[in-house]
């Protein structure tokens, strides 16, 4: 007796092959926007902290001079999160396209897989149906030996 061989094999095997692909890049992606994120919150937390130093110091007064170099740096951080935002927003965008790809590639596997499920359990049906078959054969061969003798 023969075991079943699913024809879409390599197809199967293909498709998994390209979802766990997409599951490292989609996994990548995400590890890529908690950086930025990340590089992000650092920046606004960096602001914060320098604008209530900035207020603490004018409570108790300081030159003009310390007053521009705040200003600067916070321009400077200003620029540098308006940056990273904007890599904040593509990180995202990239991470939710991968998780779409992700998203498609694992129902198309599970469409092989079911397909596959499906055959083999049509092919375990077959087999049961000719063994039967063969049982009756034999029953049968075994009743007329019997009325033979």
């Amino acid at each position: 007796m023969t075991s079943y061989h699913y024809r879409f094999e390599k197809v199967l095997t293909l498709r998994e092959q390209e979802r766990d692909e997409t599951e490292m890049a989609y996994k990548e992606a995400i590890q890529q926007f908690e950086e930025v994120a990340r590089e992000l919150y650092d920046q606004l937390k960096k602001k914060e902290d320098t604008l209530e130093e900035q207020q603490q110091r004018m409570s108790t007064g300081f030159s003009i001079d310390d007053l521009h170099h705040y200003s600067r740096f916070i321009n400077t951080l200003d620029m540098k999160i308006d940056y990273i935002q904007q890599e904040v927003v593509k990180s995202r965008s990239k991470m939710n396209w991968y998780e779409s790809q992700l998203l498609e590639k694992n129902i198309e596997v599970k469409k092989f897989e079911k397909m596959k499920e499906k055959g083999k359990q049509q092919y375990d049906a077959e087999m049961d149906h000719v063994e039967a078959n063969r049982i009756d054969e034999l029953s049968t061969m075994k009743f007329r030996s019997k009325e033979d003798r």
